[in-house]
């Protein structure tokens, strides 16, 4: 975060059409740092850095690399995938905690912006329920249902987030978690109701 008080987002991206669009929509109210390519990333990133919105298709260092990197110099910024490669099930075990996929609305960028930073606030638990609910709602609407019913991995997932629930509902009194509750039953609730698209997005998003 900035000394202005604005929370700091770096935004990696190697379209630059993309990368001047994200930041017409959110220079308003957070800080933007931009980086063309994965190696720029590693010289804009910094403790400021609050939010990451990252490519995962980029020529020379992937985002996936550039993940590994936030993980490890910047371990309590969030990570939010902004990608057309649609996630399949080795995203389960990535370090990520939201996965969009292009073409993004703002709509849609902003809302999880928002929920990234609030996420901040959240116990250890919950920030883990958050990030793999993404998960399965990312994997939800890409993949087939029976493709999932026969996925290990997913079922895995979907195991360790009904424990996760348990626990948290064991040990949190309800007003403490309410603002939570809400926010990941808004995840679900864009995942049932399938919003995607990009009217205001040029061309088809790049990757």
């Amino acid at each position: 975060m900035t000394e202005e008080g604005k929370p700091t987002l770096l935004v990696v991206e190697d379209e630059r059409a993309l990368i001047e669009l994200y930041v017409r929509w959110l220079e308003d109210d957070y800080d933007v740092r931009t980086a063309e390519g994965g190696e720029e990333a590693l010289e804009r990133m910094d403790g400021d850095v609050d939010v990451v919105l990252l490519d995962r298709l980029m020529p020379g260092m992937s985002g996936d690399e550039v993940l590994e990197e936030v993980q490890d110099r910047i371990p309590d910024a969030k990570v939010a995938m902004v990608t057309a490669v649609e996630p399949d099930f080795d995203v389960i075990k990535m370090g990520f905690d939201d996965y969009l996929t292009k073409p993004v609305e703002r709509e849609e960028l902003l809302r999880t912006v928002e929920r990234l930073l609030g996420r901040s606030e959240f116990a250890e638990l919950e920030q883990e329920l958050y990030a793999l609910v993404s998960k399965q709602a990312a994997l939800r609407s890409t993949k087939p249902e029976e493709e999932l019913a026969k996925s290990d991995e997913f079922a895995d997932l979907e195991d360790r987030i009904a424990e996760l629930r348990s626990d948290i509902g064991a040990t949190l009194p309800d007003i403490e978690s309410d603002e939570f509750v809400a926010m990941v039953r808004d995840i679900e609730a864009e995942d049932e109701d399938g919003e995607g698209g990009a009217a205001d997005t040029p061309g088809d998003g790049g990757d």
